[in-house]
Order: C-alpha cells, then sequence, then structure tokens
C-alpha cells in the first residue's frame, strides 16, 4: 500500500495525472451502444456494426441478418405479456448464437421481487442457445448474486442506483467473472462516458426512437470520437 502521507505535492500531481490517464484509457474501451431501429440511417449504421439492434416482442420488425443484436425483455412495460415474450425467444432461437444476450424478465427496481421472477428462466434461456443476462437492480448489492447461471449483467434500476457506487461494484465483480456487462437507459454523452469510464460492453437508450435524423449525427460523435479530458472533468464535476 502506498503510504500516501509520504508523498510529496509533486509526487501527488504526477499520481493524480496518472489516474486521470488511467481512467481515460478505460473510457476508450468499445461500447457499443444499442438501439431500436429507427430509420434508414439508423439501419445502416447497424448494418456497419457502428450501432447494436435492439429486437423486443413488441417491436415487429424484421431483423437484418448480420447485426450485432439482442433480445430484451420489455418487462419495463405494462404490456409485458411472459408468454408472448417467451414465444419471441424460441422463435428467434435459430439466431440464438449470433444474440449478444437475451435479457431474463426482471422487475424495476427491486432486486428480490427481480431475482423470484428471472431465476426459474435463466436455464430455459440458456437451453435455446441464448446467452442470458440478469438485470442488476436496486438492492442486488444486498443478495447473493447468481454470478454461475447467467452470463451478462445488465445494469438496470433507478437512475440514482445505476449510478451510485453498488452497481460500480458489481460491474466491477462481473467484469472479474468475464461477464459482458450492459447498461440501459443511456440517452447522453455524459452518461455513455460513464458506462464506459466503468468498463460496460455495450448500452442501450431510446435516443434514436425520437428525432433519429437529429440525433443520429450527435450519437455517432459518442461512440466514434474518442473521450477527452473534458469528459472526465464533466463525471467528476457530476459525481462531486
Amino acid at each position: 500500500m502506498i503510504d500516501l502521507s509520504a508523498l510529496t505535492a509533486s509526487d501527488l500531481d504526477v499520481l493524480d495525472s496518472e489516474v486521470r490517464q488511467a481512467r481515460l484509457t478505460l473510457m476508450r474501451y468499445p461500447t457499443l451502444y444499442m438501439a431500436n431501429p429507427a430509420g434508414a440511417a439508423t439501419l445502416a449504421m447497424m448494418d456497419a456494426g457502428v450501432i447494436g439492434y435492439i429486437d423486443t416482442p413488441a417491436q415487429g420488425n424484421l431483423r437484418p441478418g448480420n447485426v450485432r443484436w439482442c433480445a430484451d425483455n420489455g418487462a419495463f412495460s405494462d404490456a409485458f405479456v411472459e408468454t408472448k415474450w417467451w414465444r419471441f425467444l424460441v422463435a428467434n432461437a435459430h439466431a440464438a448464437a449470433t444474440c449478444l444476450f437475451a435479457v431474463a424478465p426482471d422487475v424495476v427496481g427491486d432486486a428480490v421481487a427481480t431475482e423470484a421472477r428471472s431465476t426459474p428462466w435463466l436455464p430455459k434461456i440458456r437451453a435455446l442457445g441464448y446467452p442470458v443476462a440478469y438485470v442488476a437492480q436496486d438492492g442486488l448489492e444486498n443478495l447473493t448474486v447468481p454470478w454461475d447461471d447467467f452470463d451478462a449483467l445488465f445494469i438496470g434500476g433507478s437512475t440514482d442506483w445505476k449510478l451510485g457506487p453498488a452497481a460500480r461494484d458489481l460491474v466491477a465483480q462481473a467484469k472479474a467473472r468475464g461477464k459482458w456487462v450492459h447498461m440501459g437507459r443511456v440517452n447522453s454523452r455524459k452518461r455513455y462516458r460513464y458506462a464506459q469510464s466503468i468498463g460496460c460492453d455495450s448500452v442501450d437508450g431510446t435516443f434514436l426512437t425520437f428525432g433519429a435524423n437529429m440525433n443520429l449525427p450527435k450519437l455517432l460523435t459518442w461512440v466514434i470520437d474518442a473521450p477527452t479530458a473534458d469528459d472526465l472533468d464533466l463525471l467528476d464535476r457530476e459525481a462531486a
């Protein structure tokens, strides 16, 4: 352990600079932005592999065959019907090997209820050939996480929880176990950079759902441009 009391002001400046550089390096981790199909330009970016494709039971679009995709459950909506969701997974099981993950049913903001709802489905989803995602909700840090039963950790939960230390620690645990990590509801550059900075492999949001023609060029600057020290400063100000 470093004895910080023995370091000079100059040493601390060097250490702080190295820590900031390490954080910027982590933010350059290639985090895939995933979205619902919204117009020809968005589909072209999905076809090129720049953006990922989210499929859901209610979507109804014909998914192109060569996109990077995930199967969401739609459980955040009151319209969620478990049998319809399962039929959707079964119908798409022929493409399970190309799916990044299929999300098990969850309960928004409630880790205990999510555990009860998800656990029976985890082996069934895997049996169809999908990598299965378990949704982290508020309070998961107080439970025993069934790490061996899923392949991807999906960071859900309330905004305060998902951006807080408990979710950040769960991301670190997942990455140490070789799990894919995804964060939901990422609709700004700042949140995208935050997800990058803690090591998320992918994120999703509705940023393109409303006004794709205007928002696609903005989103492409998040996923293509290298993060800067200004991005890091913004995250630090937000956390202060």
